[in-house]
């Protein structure tokens, strides 16, 4: 039977997995598929897997509870093999590989920040710089013509584009020195800076204080997210 894979540690890892519950809507009991010095955390891979909140928590409970014992490397979601056999494959043949990459996640933690920002209040600050945009946006109440309305749809997205690209800026060079490594995502119209950050265990509290400084210098609605410490997810 196919077989998710969540994790790879070490041998000596503890494998603390009691209490813990795999992925599916019934979830298969979390074991252990040991190759020569490393190790991979597995269950049977269920039939109904799926992106759904219930899989992707206990996808990462599994992973947080591994991580929080020692170093391992975490899967992405979704990640199956055929059997015991091709986990033993892979542990084999990438056991150098993994395990340098291991050493040099010791002793640090991802931090994943996202920049929302409301879309109201940056309208009304565009309105109030632009002196063309406010005479445009009150002749396009009325109606306007075709090609006011063009032009104020084009200056408006200069305007939104070039301020979040400059907010993404300021976040990423203001959190930059305090981490070892960074994953920037592109931006979407749901954030405007989505970046994960590779941090030293003893710099944890110093880049959250250092969020929370760089939240208040932004703009009136625009919000800083952090989640972690977490597993170095996005760095494994």
């Amino acid at each position: 039977m196919s077989l998710y894979v969540y994790a790879i540690t070490e041998a000596s890892h503890p494998l603390r997995l009691d209490g813990l519950k795999g992925v599916g809507e019934a979830p298969s009991e979390l074991r252990v598929v040991r190759g020569d010095s490393l190790c991979a955390v597995v269950s049977e891979a269920p039939a109904d897997l799926s992106i759904a909140r219930r899989d992707l928590e206990a996808h990462h409970t599994v992973q947080e509870r591994l991580w929080s014992d020692g170093v391992s490397l975490p899967l992405g979601f979704g990640f199956v093999a055929q059997d015991e056999d091709a986990v033993r494959v892979v542990l084999e043949q990438g056991s150098d590989q993994y395990a340098q990459r291991m050493a040099e996640l010791a002793d640090r933690v991802e931090f994943n920040v996202k920049g929302v920002q409301d879309e109201d209040s940056l309208l009304r600050r565009i309105i109030e710089d632009s002196d063309r945009i406010r005479e445009l946006n009150e002749a396009t109440r009325e109606g306007g013509s075709p090609e006011q309305r063009m032009e104020l749809g084009q200056l408006v997205a200069q305007q939104v584009q070039g301020r979040e690209e400059a907010l993404a800026t300021q976040v990423v060079t203001a959190l930059r020195p305090l981490a070892q490594a960074e994953s920037l995502s592109p931006s979407s119209e749901q954030y405007f800076v989505n970046a994960s950050f590779l941090v030293d265990d003893e710099k944890s509290q110093e880049f959250t204080d250092a969020c929370a400084e760089l939240a208040g210098q932004l703009p009136e609605g625009a919000e800083l997210r952090l989640r972690g410490p977490l597993p170095p997810y996005s760095f494994a």
